[in-house]
């Protein structure tokens, strides 16, 4: 009889692992909060080893079809360019892939899709009691199921975290930011498509992504830790209003607007998740909920990726779960904690704290080849 294990979250460390634990044998179920699948948000990058795990899978091809290939181009507060690059092109992101986070979940959950494996929408997981030989899962509309393990990929604000953990304060490292994305189709740069416009100004950021049949918007501010739920959409929008509302420069008031009419507008805060071990007893957690690094470092994605890998690839070497989960947690741990030491460079890049920082960073974009 097949194991039957439960992934909490659809994006990419629980599909990926959705992908692999299928392909060894156990039964898999996956459940996810949202009605569908998450498909905005802005371009991302697949990097290193997740290239030879996408290849393994059989949708590298795929990606390389769907790479965002563009150039970027920094501005100031009159729209005037600073700096023109492409991304893809310089030395440091050879052979990286950059592609928008909707083509490359939807390449994943197709790759699942006709396989034996239950995708249930618009439900999550209310409790979780562990066993020896199981564990019990209650679902929010009532309904109780067993499972072999439970595994949580359900984001920085896991809940399986939660439950099997504790809470998510004991493992949070805010990094004094908060960021907010949505589609902004009607605003009209003035560039080709394919293009991103970065604006700068000291503790604050705005980007617009540009592709053939609309655009995403971004906005970046550092601030002290707010009193926030981030549950509540209002209240989301009432922080980008008092961050934003007088600023007149560049297209921030047409990126607010976007913003506060949104209705899928995604609001988090930037911080990254560290915990000693990733598993307690049949409970094991992948991606951001594991060890979120922040989009900073640009290697979220390749870390679901690659993580969820791994602790499929031991479950299925190891007979016994407990072995497994030790290996995952000792192998991995080292590489983590090395990307996730990478983030005081992005953030300084991205978000300068001083006048001076920034003009640094101009000049940098400037002259990205020295």
């Amino acid at each position: 009889m097949k194991k039957q294990v439960l992934i909490s979250g659809a994006s990419f460390a629980g599909l990926t692992l959705a992908y692999w634990l299928n392909k060894f044998g156990y039964g898999v179920t996956v459940v996810e909060l949202g009605k569908d699948l998450r498909t905005n948000g802005s371009p991302i990058d697949v990097r290193g080893e997740a290239l030879n795990i996408v290849s393994d899978m059989g949708i590298l091809d795929q990606i390389k079809a769907n790479e965002f290939v563009h150039t970027d181009e920094v501005v100031n507060a009159q729209d005037q360019t600073i700096a023109t690059f492409a991304i893809n092109t310089l030395p440091q992101y050879l052979g990286d892939i950059e592609i928008h986070r909707g083509d490359l979940l939807k390449i994943i959950y197709e790759a699942i899709a006709k396989e034996e494996i239950e995708l249930i929408f618009g439900t999550s997981i209310s409790s979780l009691t562990q066993q020896e030989d199981r564990v019990e899962v209650t679902f929010e509309k009532g309904q109780t199921k067993s499972y072999d393990f439970v595994f949580g990929a359900d984001g920085t604000h896991s809940s399986v975290r939660k439950f099997a953990f504790g809470p998510e304060v004991q493992f949070k490292k805010f990094l004094g930011v908060y960021f907010a994305f949505a589609k902004a189709d009607q605003i009209k740069t003035g560039r080709p498509t394919s293009t991103g416009i970065v604006y700068r100004e000291v503790g604050k950021q705005a980007v617009v992504y540009q592709f053939k049949n609309g655009a995403n918007a971004i906005l970046l501010f550092r601030s002290p830790q707010l009193d926030w739920n981030y549950r509540d959409h209002h209240q989301s929008k009432q922080i980008l209003r008092e961050h934003f509302g007088t600023n007149t420069n560049w297209k921030l008031p047409e990126i607010l607007d976007a913003m506060l009419k949104a209705d899928e507008l995604y609001f988090d805060e930037a911080c990254q998740i560290h915990m000693p071990d990733w598993t307690a007893g049949r409970v094991a957690l992948v991606g951001d909920a594991a060890y979120a690094p922040s989009f900073f470092t640009g290697m979220g994605t390749s870390l679901a990726i690659q993580g969820a890998t791994l602790l499929a690839k031991q479950l299925h070497a190891n007979e016994d779960y407990r072995i497994a989960f030790s290996a995952y947690n000792q192998l991995f741990k080292p590489f983590v904690e090395q990307v996730q030491a990478r983030v005081s460079f992005g953030l300084k890049v991205q978000l300068p704290e001083t006048e001076e920082q920034l003009q640094a960073s101009y000049q940098a974009l400037s002259n990205p080849n020295p």
